[in-house]
């Protein structure tokens, strides 16, 4: 038994005095450190004690950092990573780090970075990531720095600021952000609001500044003067459903979503039915209704075509095609989105109702396409409505082209003009 307490103590001592060759570990202040700076290392280096509470490996040559590269150093409360030249921090890298408080990671080549192992950081109050190729920081980046002081971003390539992205940092008393690219578009204007409000300390405001557009490069951000701003709004026009109203083969469906704001929102449709999700960036369609280069189709027309003007057209409407249709604007203030439900309405039971008597008559009576004009706006998604352009039974191009003129110059249509009509049309 003596025995077997003396060999755990030899190897509980092993491990406490173990060490990297390339490093030097000791105990200063009561902090249990590791020195592997200036080592020309081109890897985090393997054998560090387990309680080390301090590691430098500034002034080395690693290129990255791997999954789980300190994993033999869970306790860490400092990690110091200045002037090497890494590129990228992979995710799981710093996660197992819950204890540490101060990260430097400034002077390297980073443009890849696992923002999520920060949410793990919680009790981090330095970090360092100035002089970086850092383009874009997620609006969670800092959620879980609650106790974070000192932030530096500086001399990195940020283009623009998440609004948002330093609501979370409770403790923040210290933030340098100077000498990155901004574009001084509408997206930049929280942070023009927020800097010149906020009691954090952010130093060298001056060289926080425009790179774009040319005509307010150089403007410091607290001075950079009013620009026209609109979050996106978005209308969803429509027409209510016709009870019993007779359907026929190759009816047209027709959605227009009419978008406001400023930078121009961008369009997006999502559509949900029986079969699935389709999402479309409109438009997919040129004025033809034909495929754009590039647009996902399986013929020349796609199955839903969104038009740039904000029409949506479904050639071929049929019950695979229920379901809800939103149409989604975003631009850099925000988004909006309206949407509706689309149903094919029940026949009546003597097989033509009233409206179905009305378009027949008008073919009798020789006069062409009819319309029923009837335009309302939602009052809520939950709405059932029929949106059709009746057409000739067996010809769904009927609905498309009239008089030999394409869809796009009939007026009844709302695939040109931004009008707020919504009609049912049939062509006799």
């Amino acid at each position: 038994m003596q025995a077997l307490c003396l060999l755990c103590w030899a190897v509980l001592l092993n491990l406490v005095q173990a060490c990297p060759e390339s490093c030097e570990c000791g105990e200063k202040y009561g902090f249990q450190i590791a020195d592997c700076a200036y080592r020309d290392l081109e890897a985090v280096p393997l054998g560090f004690p387990a309680n080390v509470t301090t590691l430098s490996l500034s002034a080395n040559k690693l290129p990255g950092l791997p999954e789980r590269a300190f994993r033999e150093v869970p306790l860490l409360q400092s990690l110091w990573l200045a002037h090497n030249e890494i590129r990228s921090v992979a995710a799981g890298a710093l996660a197992p780090l819950g204890h540490l408080k101060s990260l430097d990671l400034s002077h390297n080549l980073i443009s890849e970075f696992a923002w999520s192992d920060l949410h793990n950081l919680s009790t981090l109050q330095l970090l360092k990531m100035d002089s970086n190729e850092l383009t874009f920081i997620p609006r969670d980046a800092f959620r879980s720095l609650h106790a974070l002081r000192s932030l530096q971003l500086n001399h990195n390539r940020l283009h623009t600021l998440a609004e948002g992205t330093f609501a979370s940092l409770t403790a923040l008393s210290h933030l340098q952000i100077n000498d990155n690219p901004f574009d001084c578009t509408c997206g930049i204007v929280w942070f023009k609001t927020w800097a010149l409000a906020t009691a954090v300390s952010i130093p060298e405001q001056d060289n926080i500044a425009c790179t774009s557009p040319h005509v307010l490069k150089g403007t410091p951000l607290s001075r950079l003067p009013p620009l026209p701003c609109s979050a996106p709004s978005v209308q969803l026009r429509y027409q209510p459903s016709q009870d019993g109203a007779e359907l026929w083969p190759g009816f047209v469906l027709a959605l227009h979503c009419d978008v406001d704001g400023q930078p121009a929102p961008q369009l997006h449709w999502h559509i949900h039915t029986p079969g699935g999700t389709v999402e479309i960036a409109s438009p997919n369609v040129g004025t033809d209704g034909r495929a754009l280069p590039g647009a996902p189709a399986a013929s020349g027309r796609p199955r839903f075509q969104a038009f740039a003007n904000g029409s949506l057209l479904i050639p071929d409407f049929s019950k695979l095609e229920e379901g809800t249709y939103s149409c989604l604007a975003t631009n850099e203030l925000g988004s909006a989105e309206s949407s509706v439900n689309v149903a094919l309405a029940t026949p009546g039971e003597g097989g033509e109702d009233a409206l179905g008597h009305r378009f027949h008559g008008k073919a009798v009576e020789g006069k062409g396409c009819y319309t029923v004009d009837n335009e309302v706006q939602p009052s809520g998604p939950e709405d059932n409505v029929v949106i059709i352009y009746l057409s000739r039974a067996g010809a769904p191009e009927a609905a498309i082209a009239a008089e030999g003129k394409p869809a796009q110059q009939l007026p009844g249509l709302l695939l040109l003009g931004q009008s707020l009509l919504v009609v049912f049309l049939a062509c006799f």
